[in-house]
């Protein structure tokens, strides 16, 4: 049994058929984890979301796809409060027959999932990063709370809200933010807003994954959302955005063994 981890998909509906056709992926017994940001940018969104809903049927527990920030967009369009900035294949996505069924499976998606794939190898697989204090347990906790927000009635409307507004989710609030949105975070641990290259970042911001006391060292952690940071592979991160909604190739990884697999962008 595989594990095979798939980047930013962002609507690349064509880029991502032609990738799962060379993946010597078992869907009878192989894990399929994508890091979230399946729509959006892209020109397919709507058949990246029904292909994925109901490969998670077929697959059931085997295939996990976590939440990203333009899965939350999309979500919160649908729900009247978003900006249509970034809307790209979207409108498709709202007026579809099966839009409402196919926003209520992506509002139940995890925001962070915790397996160990191999004895003594833990993954935490996710969009975007963690605070350095989080352990695997603390993280993996505070996701089933903001999750549990996420999906009652007005959740995302409260996880999205300023900070004066129900201040009793604030600690919701920042673990929603951060799982879906971090890059990286001043030396004080505060969120940085550069989004480039973290060679490129103004002196005092570091990449989440940097900090040198971070208490998920000891884990894999498996993330995308950061497309200017690219494919990377270090014992401690597997980062799978490499840019396709831009023009670049779509990555997959084989945890096990870090084999890489990359699609040329297929779109044009």
């Amino acid at each position: 049994m595989a594990t095979y981890a798939i980047g930013d998909v962002h609507g690349c509906h064509r880029t991502l058929r032609a990738l799962l056709a060379e993946l010597p992926l078992d869907r009878t017994i192989d894990r399929l984890w994508l890091v979230g940001d399946l729509v959006n940018r892209g020109p397919h969104s709507l058949e990246v979301l029904r292909w994925a809903r109901r490969l998670a049927g077929d697959m059931g527990e085997r295939m996990t796809v976590v939440l990203g920030n333009h899965d939350v967009h999309l979500l919160a369009l649908a729900a009247g409060i978003g900006q249509e900035r970034h809307r790209s294949g979207l409108a498709a996505v709202l007026e579809a027959p099966d839009g409402d069924e196919l926003l209520t499976w992506l509002r139940h998606r995890p925001l962070l999932h915790r397996e160990a794939i191999e004895p003594g190898c833990e993954h935490l697989l996710l969009h975007a990063g963690l605070l350095p204090a989080w352990s695997a347990g603390t993280a993996a906790e505070r996701a089933r709370r903001a999750e549990a927000v996420l999906r009652r009635p007005g959740g995302l409307e409260s996880l999205l809200a300023a900070a004066e507004e129900a201040p009793s989710l604030d600690k919701e609030r920042e673990t929603f933010r951060t799982l879906t949105r971090l890059r990286m975070l001043t030396s004080e641990g505060r969120p940085c807003p550069h989004t480039g290259a973290p060679e490129e970042a103004p002196a005092g911001c570091v990449a989440w994954f940097d900090l040198p006391d971070r208490a998920t060292r000891g884990a894999v952690v498996v993330a995308g959302h950061w497309a200017a940071l690219g494919h990377r592979l270090r014992p401690d991160l597997v980062a799978l955005d490499s840019g396709c909604v831009y023009g670049g190739p779509l990555t997959a990884v084989r945890l096990e063994d870090r084999q890489v697999f990359q699609m040329a962008n297929q779109e044009g």
